[in-house]
């Protein structure tokens, strides 16, 4: 009765009633077969209706909620709720998963559409930001992300007619989106006033860019392009639904019930109503439609699908039903016929025929029904209500017997005794009562014992007594009828009970998990026949147990379909099948059950039944089945490779602590060593918990790993060549099919594999960011193109890469329990298996999913090796018992016992397998495991001489396998590598020690040989000289920590763990004496230098015991250490011992009595040391780290030479300084290979050699000691210091600048004016006095504005096109100009626009595509890609969003965008580089990390990325002929980098090569051959860089920093642009060869006194120029003649702005303090006038003879425009001129400013200016001021957002508004007044319109505001938030803004982009 296995019968969904109609959407379709595809909870259901057969898709694990029909209409997607949802596209017709979407969306996924070839899927999410996500579902890619909206989106569809556009529809919104690279851009639809803003529903696309919608009031929108072309009023009563395109025309679903047909044209064609059909009912809500053809599906809110033929459409068929929203929990089976009776929340009652499958009968009833109960006859039908009554119907006609209401409280179950005597009816009111049926249901009696709610009730078979469960846990027992409680139980146990439907109990407790105690399971049904028994719980699972199951946590069989709780389960009266019915989801599962499982039906079992199998993972039984764990193995499964500082983490942990310890670091900090040493050889192998680790490479060479290192070890002549790219322990290691790449996988947080090619030890590819804590498993395909791994968080998740692309195809979670090994099918390379702790899998690629079923085994086993045979469906796999299990598919066919204990390692011959095992042996197999044709034993007795050292033992176990060269190569745990020959010898190779933490280490006093002892109790001596072997071992009875060899080298002395330390002879290893006088272990052990007369023993308990040798007796105990003592030191003559503790604390005592001293810091240096080992003291301050708090030094040795310390630290870094490192954080070299702790490191007698131990990772490294002078520059020579010299990098202004300045988006700039008051549009308007009278006798209202100058007919203004930019972005951005077209065009930028100026026409053509300022710009220079450029922009998050920063890609002639780069540089892209084959494209960020990307911007794909630096980076760019290296300088900062397949590596550059070179900040790169860089410094020097190493500085190559450098591809020549005062000698130009060595000076004639040049591009015979000063100049290289290009204002804002009254011609006035004069026609500046001043306004008089400028002082001038002299100038005010105007009558000057001023000045009197008056009362400021056309007022609008009208010249205000009503005004610039309300917008919370000008015409307003907008409105103004258009380009704040005369052209004037935008007007026609 105990078997806790689960049951061998099983369960197969038969059937699904019902259709999700609640809260989906056009989720009902006709597929290619003609059958209906659609879902119900989480089933995706196939059904056939001419068969009236269902097929189900099983994939999803939660609801399903959206659905979309591939074009070819055999695929569907569906996407589900859950908080990790996914989307799963799957096969029709075999209902076979073919892809998985996963890890974009959160929440939910809302809506699915496939485009119009069915290669993309788009999906929108459920989250906060209905994310939006298209992908490449085949291949289970992102193409792109975007945040779709702020409110919820109903409806996505691609658009058929046009490729990458989309339209998305939701929440009073819908967007038109574009997808572009990996961006996808959005334009909202505009509404304007065809229609109503509101909800669009459902939408369809049809051609010529036209949209249908359908919208929540029942109108069809139309759309063209995002403009509202017409409404179709009515299409439907309220909401539509739905809307299906098909050949014919449109059908459209809405929640009237009607389903209309359209033709092509939305022409109405023909109506169905179903509500008034023959099935229709009142309410009926369409929520899909589908049209093929002449048949028409429906789908309704109620669960209901119709079919309707079109032309018989009064008669729709009703094809499926199901019960309608609300909780469904009432559930009974008829006692003789196969029907089952719901009952739900929508009140109705229904009974389905199971064999039919069909909806029998229905019945509507008053209340919410909540349980039901037949009578044992079959006549009665009892429903319990929520309302607390019962009410009983006749089954066959569903009339009413009786209804009873007895109770307040909903009933929750009701059953009829067997006997058919009485209904029991349990309630929330915690009572059952029992009625008569014969007495018409009269009450009888009462069960009273519950005090919580009712939950589950069965009869006995004698009808005697009832036991009930309720809500608190308690199962009760009453006696019947009269509802006595039962107390005793021992009348109960021989009672039988009829049914068992209870939760608790002891038959059922094995339905619950094994420790806890909660209520989710809701009903349970036993089948007494079958003995088992259904469950049915709140995760929406139906499980099968055995019943009896009387022992908690059994075995089941699980499976899903439900997608949450499933409130009911019950057996039909036969138990031909069970019946389930979901709570939210409201639908009724019908289930087969088969008996017991037939082994062949095993075999057609579909795959989705992994879902089905036995949750081992859960119900874990009494081990009774699976075999004894091996003991190694525990080991290895306990493992976790934790780590509690990864070295990942350092960067961080470092800024952290420098900021503490910024002061010391300041200081000078002691150089580090000259002297470098380089890994030569390591004792080791990792054998102890890795396998399958040890290969032949292609050249016959031995591949394996230990610490933290890749070995390639040649064998004739026992060298090692090393991979040291790892930075913490490899775990495992595989071998590419041809032999020549290997890929290792480490230990790590985010922990990397790196693929790398054995010969060059340079890696190829590093894969990153998808495993956590480690990687344990690796395998490539036998093609050798893809890697699978396997990681060791808590899921194992396996990933499936292109290791090449370090593309990631698919992941998913491998299973809970450890995975050893993962292999990929060698004949289909899509499929693969995994095998480890108790479970074997077998798996197949879906996309960017892995779909996994286990191998059924009978009992779970746990396979430890596996491999593929001679056919795709042959796999072999090895037991942690010792069998070799044969697999055919997924079924196991037969086992073979192989060795004892387990099998470890097996490898694929051509015929055959080899095998090893645990118990030593090696077996050679044929090609079937049949026979055992010859097995190998690994003993001492069969070694070879020619061996390099000694087997431990006999029969070690075997960890890995390897063939080829005639050999076996043989790995052992013991960590020995052998090679076994054919015919029987063994070489030993290579061997480390075991298992175990090494400590113990001494070099020998005069020959090549150290000694270690290690806790795997051996104590070794190894030989240092080329043979590189192990002399010889002695196994010692304990572990030790520590040894020391006599100074003689006769003796050595080892202290052990357990207090006992022995002196043994050094050649024979046999002990001379041994002592035991501590009871804690040794931790050093010395003998006194000389004659070696003492001997000095340290002991983790804190004492020194000094010992004399020769009379082996104590002599001295030195006392007084609070902590044990780490390490020891003897001064030269034998007298003093120096001690370190664990509690930092140094010490000296003498000896030989081990008297305590007390000796002065300045002492301590001058005793002469014999050795020196420890850590603490003054002269090795230094070596503690910054981070000490993390790591501890462990180890130090001092060089016999006394020059060199070696140290050794916690995270496996040895480091070498100069000795004496004094002061803090001396600088050194660094060198990884060890994993984790370096426990002790030792010089070899005559400092050739350094060797170190490796702790945990059992090696001994032998390190070879380089001298400076024979150190030839190597590769992965050090790294340098961590701390960056803290030395400044050197200032200056520009680079501070540039480094400081904060980039804000346009979309959050804020007022640029400091405004107070309301907002004009917020202000409350005030009645005038005098209302006026409808009919007016007053004259006719006169001209709002004066409009002389205007040609006859006057047109208004329609459009503006940018005609003109004057200005270019030089004082923040670098590298910005360049040729195109061999130099006829140049291209530059400005605001957010890009320029291409043709030279010869010196016309401007613009990309307008950027929605804020550009930051940087490149051209790609492959021939391939002509005239492509890429420019980045500013934005804001990097979420991905339209202002997120971007980078576009396109054509400069064509102006075409052929690529958006939407990145997660928050900030902004501040620079941009092409590779070498154009291909590839380099971004790097402004945000905290400085992120570098790389691109292959054609696709929009992400290749890599990376954190940069902590500070600024300026300039990345790629070599001019890689792919692959790219070099990046900033503030203190130069690195080399290296793309390997998706990851960057990288380098710091070295300087300790050069004397006293520092980090400076670096400004620019430039390339030469051979591996050179160039590097412009802050200071002016260039650095010359062979690979990553500084070679040589190029001194002052300019005076200031070097900003730019340029390298020509053609000739290799190299420009470089500085900052510089020009000189006869210099210039800030200058043209250098190739190796930098000479160069000629170009002097820029630009009359400034520093030249600052920005940017150089080098053409033909030219060289072109972007100087900080706004200028761009091409210069000769021949005659250096300077032309200047481009002029622009320097600083801004651009705050004056005046337009000629008859000319094309207009001024300008800025903060740089120069006016300019800028000539349209002739696209160019004519003039400029320097100040010397900030000028702030400026103003032509009216017959453009003078002109006014305002200064920012205060001051302000009069110019005669044709000599520029002086007429006269004033300065009344202290503060800001903020405008000047000239009269109309030329009499009057006003002059406006910020002291809330205006100054009257009468001109006739002459140029002493003499103010005459002003206006006074002003509010605020001056902002804008107008002259009526009389010259009598002025009007005014000031900071306070009021407008004032003032008389000239007497300065009085006007306020009578039907005054100031009948004044025509000359101009009008003001923002302020009524007639402008309509320009003010709704988003001007934090910004304000700036400026304004009306057209001469008076029919149009131009205005600027604080967004960069300009825009065009009609004038006046009168409505708030007038229609206008608007025109972008400008960076943030427009300041000014004038309509030329005869207002040909507008021109706008920027604040942050110091640049001049010229618009030319389009007027209309009419």
């Amino acid at each position: 009765m105990a078997d806790r296995t689960a049951p061998n019968c099983h369960l197969r969904l038969e059937w699904v009633y019902g259709y999700r109609g609640h809260q989906c959407r056009n989720n009902l379709y006709y597929t290619a077969a003609k059958e209906i595809v659609y879902f119900v909870a989480g089933v995706g259901v196939v059904y056939n209706t001419r068969e009236h057969k269902q097929k189900f898709y099983l994939g999803h694990n939660d609801d399903i909620i959206s659905l979309a029909l591939h074009p070819e209409r055999v695929l569907v997607a569906t996407g589900q709720v859950g908080k990790e949802p996914y989307i799963c596209v799957w096969d029709s017709y075999t209902v076979q998963t073919v892809s998985i979407l996963k890890d974009v969306h959160t929440h939910g996924i809302a809506c699915l559409a496939f485009d119009l070839e069915g290669q993309c899927l788009v999906s929108v999410g459920l989250d906060s930001k209905n994310t939006i996500c298209v992908w490449d579902w085949r291949r289970g890619k992102v193409l792109a992300v975007a945040p779709g909206h702020t409110d919820r989106i109903f409806d996505i569809s691609w658009d058929l007619y046009q490729p990458s556009k989309l339209v998305s529809c939701g929440v009073k919104h819908i967007k038109f989106w574009s997808l572009c690279g990996n961006a996808l851009t959005p334009k909202r639809g505009v509404f304007g006033k065809t229609g109503d803003l509101q909800t669009i529903l459902c939408l369809a696309c049809a051609k010529d860019e036209i949209t249908y919608s359908g919208a929540l009031n029942g109108d069809i929108y139309v759309w063209k392009g995002i403009n509202l072309l017409r409404t179709i009023q009515g299409a439907h009563g309220s909401g539509i639904f739905s809307m299906n395109a098909c050949e014919e025309g449109f059908a459209t679903g809405g929640r009237d019930g009607c389903v209309r047909l359209w033709d092509l044209n939305f022409k109405p064609i023909t109506v169905i109503d179903l509500r008034e059909t023959d099935q229709g009912y009142k309410g009926l809500s369409v929520r899909s439609v589908c049209w093929r053809g002449d048949h028409i599906l429906v789908g309704t809110q109620d669960s209901e699908i119709f079919e309707v033929v079109v032309h018989d459409r009064n008669k729709p068929f009703l094809i499926m039903q199901g019960h309608c929203e609300g909780e469904l929990w009432a559930l009974a089976v008829h006692p003789t016929k196969p029907l089952a009776m719901t009952g739900s929340d929508d009140r109705s009652v229904r009974i389905w025929s199971l064999i039919d499958h069909a909806l029998i009968a229905r019945c509507n009833m008053e209340e919410p029904i909540r349980c039901a109960a037949v009578s044992t006859d079959g006549i009665h039908l009892a429903l319990g209500m929520k309302d607390g009554s019962f009410t009983v119907l006749r089954v066959r006609d569903m009339t009413e017997v009786v209804h009873i209401k007895d109770r307040k409280e909903a009933i929750h179950e009701l059953k009829y005794s067997p006997d058919g005597a009485h209904l029991a009816v349990g309630s929330n009111e915690n009572s059952v009562d029992v009625y008569g049926v014969v007495q018409r249901y009269k009450k009888v009696g009462e069960c009273m014992g519950s005090n919580s709610f009712i939950t589950h009730m069965d009869w006995s078979t004698d009808s005697k007594y009832l036991q009930t469960n309720d809500g608190s846990g308690r199962r009760l027992f009453y006696r019947m009828p009269s509802g006595k409680e039962v107390t005793n139980r021992e009348e109960l146990k021989l009672v039988q009970w009829a049914s068992w439907t209870c939760v608790l109990g002891p038959e059922v407790n094995g339905i619950w998990p094994k420790y806890s105690d909660i209520n989710d399971i809701n009903s349970v049904d036993g089948n007494f026949s079958n003995q088992v028994l259904v469950t049915a719980d709140d995760y929406g699972l139906v499980k099968l147990f055995r019943y009896p199951c009387i022992k908690k946590g059994a075995k089941f069989k699980k499976y899903l379909g439900h997608s949450a709780h499933i409130t009911n389960a019950r057996w039909s009266h036969d138990y031909q099948w069970v019946i389930t019915i979901g709570g939210a989801d409201h639908s009724v599962f019908q289930w087969k059950f088969v008996p017991e499982r037939k082994s062949k039906e095993a075999l057609h079992i579909a795959p989705q039944e992994t879902l089905a199998d036995s949750n081992s993972e859960e119900s874990d039984s009494d081990q009774s089945d699976v075999p004894e764990m091996d003991s190694e193995i525990e080991q290895e499964t306990q493992l976790t490779y934790r780590r509690q500082v990864y070295k990942e983490d350092l960067p961080q942990l470092k800024e952290q602590c420098k900021v503490k310890h910024r002061a010391t670091a300041m200081k000078k900090r002691e150089r580090a060593p000259a002297s470098g040493i380089k890994l030569h050889f390591i004792h080791g192998y990792r054998g102890y918990d890795c396998r399958s680790n040890l290969f032949y490479t292609q050249t016959g060479e031995i591949v394996y790993h230990v610490a933290a290192v890749g070995v390639v070890y040649n064998r004739q002549q026992n060298t090692q060549r090393f991979y040291m790219g790892h930075d913490d322990d490899i775990l495992c290691l595989a071998i590419h099919p041809l032999k020549d790449f290997v890929a290792t996988g480490q230990v790590g947080r985010d922990s990397s594999v790196h693929i790398w090619d054995t010969e060059t030890l340079k890696p190829m590819s590093v894969l990153k960011g998808s495993h956590q804590l480690g990687v344990c498993a690796l395998d490539f395909s036998a093609d050798g193109k893809r890697l699978v791994s396997i990681g060791l968080d808590d899921n194992h998740t396996i990933v499936l890469w292109d290791w090449k692309k370090g593309e990631k195809l698919s992941a998913m979670r491998g299973s809970k329990d450890k995975i050893f090994v993962v292999k990929i099918n060698p004949y289909v390379p899509d499929k693969l298996i995994t095998a480890g702790v108790k479970h074997m899998k077998f798996w197949h690629k879906a996309g960017g999913g892995l779909i996994g079923r286990k191998g059924n085994m009978g009992k779970t086993e746990t396979m430890m090796c596996a491999v593929y045979g001679w056919s795709e469906e042959m796999v072999f796999s090895g037991t942690c018992s010792g069998d070799i299990c044969i697999w055919r598919d997924m079924f196991l066919m037969k086992t073979v016992k192989a060795h004892d204990g387990p099998v470890f390692s097996m490898h694929a011959l051509e015929k055959g397998f080899v095998t090893g095992g645990k118990d030593g042996i090696v077996a050679l197999w044929d090609d079937t495991f049949e026979r055992c044709l010859k097995t190998y034993a690994i003993k001492r007795a069969v070694l070879a001489p020619g061996s390099k050292g000694l087997l431990l033992e006999d029969n070690p176990s075997i960890r890995a396998i390897s063939l080829g060269h005639g050999h076996i190569l043989v790995g052992t745990k013991n960590g020995e590598i052998l090679e076994v020959d054919k015919s029987g010898p063994i070489t030993l190779l290579v061997q480390g020690h075991m298992e175990g933490e090494v400590w113990g280490l001494a070099s020998h006093p005069h020959l090549p040989l150290c000694a270690t002892v290690s806790d795997d109790k051996t104590l070794r001596i190894w030989d240092l000289s080329p043979s590189h072997c192990m002399l010889a071992v002695r196994k010692l009875r304990k572990g030790g920590r520590c040894c020391c060899f006599s100074p003689d080298g006769k003796a050595l002395a080892v202290g052990l763990n357990d207090g006992s330390f022995i002196i043994v002879n050094a050649d024979t290893l046999e002990d001379l004496v041994s002592f035991h006088h501590r009871k804690d272990a040794i931790s050093d052990i010395r003998f006194s230098p000389g004659a070696g007369k003492y001997l000095a023993v340290a002991s983790a308990d804190s004492f020194v015991d000094i010992y004399n040798v020769m009379s082996s007796k104590r002599v001295g105990v030195c006392k007084g250490c609070l902590s044990y003592i780490t390490h020891l030191d003897w001064d030269k003559r034998g007298k003093l011992l120096q001690v370190n503790t664990a509690a930092k604390e140094q010490f000296f005592f003498e000896a030989p009595r081990g008297k305590r001293q007390t000796i002065p810091a300045s002492e301590v240096e001058k005793i002469d040391w014999c050795t020196w080992t420890c850590v603490l003291g003054p002269s090795v301050e230094g070596t503690w780290p910054v981070i000490s708090e993390v790591t501890e030094v462990t180890a130090a040795c001092l060089s016999n030479d006394r020059q060199v310390l070696a140290t050794g630290d916690d995270l496996g870094y040895v480091k070498l300084f100069r000795y004496p490192a004094k002061g803090k954080y001396a600088k050194f070299k660094r060198y990884v290979a060890h994993s984790t702790h370096v426990t002790n490191v030792r010089w070899s007698h005559n400092d050739s050699l350094l060797v170190t131990v490796g702790g945990g990772d059992t090696c001994l490294m032998i390190w070879a000691h380089e001298l400076e002078g024979l150190r030839e520059f190597k590769q992965c020579d050090s790294e340098e210091s961590d701390i960056e010299s803290e030395d400044d990098g050197g200032y200056d202004s520009d680079v501070t600048r540039e480094n400081e300045i904060s980039y804000t988006i346009k979309a959050l700039s804020t007022n640029m004016r400091a405004m107070t008051g309301v907002k004009p549009h917020l202000q409350l308007k005030e009645p005038s006095v005098d209302e006026r009278p409808p009919v007016s006798r007053a004259l006719p209202q006169p001209e709002k504005l004066q409009t002389n100058n205007v040609g006859k007919k006057k047109r208004p203004i329609e459009d503006l096109v940018l005609e003109l930019v004057f200005g270019y972005r030089g004082s923040d951005c670098r590298n910005n100009v360049h040729y195109l077209n061999e130099g006829a065009d140049i291209i530059y930028h400005t605001a957010s626009v890009a320029i291409v100026l043709n030279l010869t026409t010196s016309c401007q053509s613009f990309y307008l595509e950027h929605s804020d300022d550009i930051l940087c710009l490149t051209i790609n220079q492959h021939p391939k890609f002509p005239n492509v450029v890429a420019t980045g922009q500013v934005g804001d998050a990097g979420d991905m969003a339209a202002t997120s920063p971007s980078i576009h890609v396109w054509d400069a002639m064509t102006k075409q965008t052929l690529s958006v780069l939407r990145c997660f540089h928050s900030s902004g892209v501040c620079s941009v580089s092409f590779s070498a084959t154009g291909k590839l494209l380099l971004s790097v960020g402004l945000d905290p990390e400085h992120t570098v990307t790389i691109w292959k911007w054609q696709e929009g794909a992400k290749v890599a990325s990376r954190v940069g630096h902590s500070q600024r980076i300026f300039v990345a760019e790629f070599r001019p002929d890689s792919d692959t290296h790219f070099v990046s300088v900033g503030i203190k900062h130069v690195r080399f980098w290296t793309l390997a397949g998706r990851a960057l590596l990288s380098k710091k550059g070295v300087l300790s090569s050069i004397e006293d070179a520092r980090m400076q900040t670096m400004l620019s790169v430039a390339f030469g051959a051979n591996n050179l860089t160039f590097t412009g410094t802050i200071s002016g020097d260039v650095c010359v860089w062979k690979e990553h190493i500084l070679v040589r500085i190029v001194a002052k190559a300019h005076t200031g920093p070097v900003f730019t450098m340029y390298t020509t591809l053609r000739d290799g020549l190299i420009v470089t642009g500085g900052k510089e005062r020009p000189s006869k000698e210099g210039g800030a130009l200058k043209l250098w060869d190739q190796e930098l060595k000479r160069c000629r000076a170009f002097r820029l004639e630009t009359g400034q006194i520093i030249d600052c040049v920005r940017s150089v591009c080098r053409g033909k015979g030219k060289i072109l120029v972007g100087t900080r000063n706004a200028e761009i100049i091409e210069v000769g290289e021949k005659n250096a003649a300077c032309n200047i290009l481009v002029n622009g204002h320097m600083d801004g804002p651009i705050w004056g702005l005046c337009t000629h009254p008859s000319r094309d011609v207009f001024l300008s006035a800025a903060e740089d303090g120069t006016v300019r004069l800028w000539d349209i026609p002739e696209k160019k500046m004519l003039n400029k006038v320097n100040l010397g001043h900030p000028a702030h306004a400026i103003s032509y008089s009216p017959e453009g003879d003078m002109v006014a400028i305002g200064m920012k002082n205060g001051e302000f001038i009069i110019l005669l425009v044709a000599s520029l002299k002086i007429w006269g100038k004033k300065r009344d005010r202290r503060s800001a001129i903020q405008d000047i105007r000239f009269s109309p009558n030329s009499r009057y000057l006003a002059v406006g400013s910020t002291e809330c001023a205006v100054d009257f000045y009468d001109l006739t009197l002459g140029p002493q200016l003499n103010r005459i008056n002003c206006c006074r009362d002003i509010p605020s400021f001056v902002m804008q001021m107008d002259f009526s056309a009389d010259s009598n007022h002025i009007q005014l609008s000031t900071g306070a957002y009021k407008r004032l009208v003032y008389e000239v010249p007497s300065g009085k205000q006007i306020t009578e508004q039907f005054h100031i009503d009948r004044i025509t005004w000359a101009t009008w610039t003001s923002v302020l007044g009524d007639e402008v309300i309509g320009i003010w917008s709704r988003n001007t919370e934090k910004a304000d319109v700036i400026c304004a000008c009306v057209s001469h015409s008076g029919l149009n307003i131009i205005t600027g505001d604080d967004f960069g907008m300009v825009k065009l409105f009609d004038f006046p103004c009168l409505e708030k938030f007038a229609k206008h258009k608007r025109f972008l380009g400008h960076s943030a704040h427009l300041t000014n803004i004038r309509f030329t005369n005869g207002d040909r052209f507008v021109v706008s004037a920027g604040g942050d982009d110091r640049s001049l935008f010229v618009w030319r007007c389009v007027h209309s026609l009419h």
